[in-house]
């Protein structure tokens, strides 16, 4: 078992984290400013409900290694540019991210094209109701290695291919700050969508050195038994896919969510550290001073 996990269930904890806490509670550490970042979770329907797309980020990553998440990443400076756009207009993501119009298309075209980078899937298409059917082939992925690269930008890619981004094939489903006392710090929105007919995944990502399409109770299940390594955000959005039957009443019931970001909290006790995530108490976790 890692020694980022609690020995009770997989819950990712850093092993640095004490000392932080207690470094930022005496004032002698300054938080970094979080950068804003999209991930999603990518749906398949089967017989046995939906499947999500998961990832296990490489043990040799800096941040979360060895956890299982969904395909995203930080937003691109360049992910603000125009791009073509269908769907729920900018000023509509705005409102529902609560965000203005710039942030709410970057963390848009960042979650999709990440999930285009890490995953193969593109969510977009020749116009405002057909989507790509097909993205392998080594022109694709010449271009998917210039996005990751950065030597791409998004709107260039869709531009030269005369696609149109599908805004409506995303639902905002959850915001997660990572903590104060993390050095590597990301202010993430989740999104939902589902697999587009004809289109496939692949493991694309270089973070990762495996992908599986999991039923969410069933990872959620390896996680309660330690098996598998999950941070709090991607633990808590599982346990919520569970509850939807199919990938379309997800994306549907993705209208209503509450955006209001969870970020975890810490405070002294004595000799203990108590950690707590606002809203969601199972991660809830005491730590006895060393």
């Amino acid at each position: 078992m890692s020694s980022s996990q609690n020995g009770r269930n997989g819950q990712w904890y850093p092993p640095e984290w004490p000392d932080r806490i207690r470094a930022l509670s005496a004032g002698e550490l300054t938080p970094v400013t979080p950068k804003r970042a999209a991930t999603v979770m990518l749906l398949r329907d089967t017989g046995s409900g939906p499947v999500v797309h998961m990832l296990r980020r490489r043990a040799s990553m800096a941040f979360a290694g060895g956890a299982y998440a969904y395909p995203g990443g930080a937003v691109d400076p360049r992910d603000e540019r125009p791009v073509a756009w269908a769907g729920p207009s900018r000023a509509e993501w705005a409102a529902r991210c609560g965000t203005d119009e710039a942030t709410a298309q970057s963390l848009v075209c960042a979650a999709v094209r990440e999930t285009f980078e890490e995953a193969g899937v593109l969510l977009a298409g020749p116009d405002a109701g057909t989507v790509v059917a097909d993205t392998t082939g080594d022109e694709w992925e010449a271009d998917r290695g210039a996005l990751v690269a950065r030597e791409l930008s998004f709107a260039d890619f869709l531009d030269r291919r005369g696609l149109v981004l599908r805004s409506d094939l995303l639902g905002a489903w959850a915001r997660w700050i990572t903590p104060e006392f993390e050095q590597r710090r990301y202010d993430t929105w989740f999104f939902v969508a589902a697999l587009p007919e004809g289109q496939r995944t692949r493991n694309a990502s270089t973070e990762a050195d495996r992908t599986d399409w999991l039923l969410p109770a069933e990872a959620a299940a390896g996680y309660d038994r330690g098996e598998l390594l999950m941070m709090p955000p991607t633990i808590a959005t599982l346990r919520e896919l569970a509850t939807c039957p199919t990938a379309a009443e997800a994306l549907s019931g993705a209208e209503g969510r509450d955006l209001t970001p969870v970020q975890a909290r810490a405070r002294l006790e004595g000799g203990e550290i108590v950690l707590s995530w606002p809203g969601h108490d199972e991660f809830t976790k005491r730590i006895e001073r060393a």
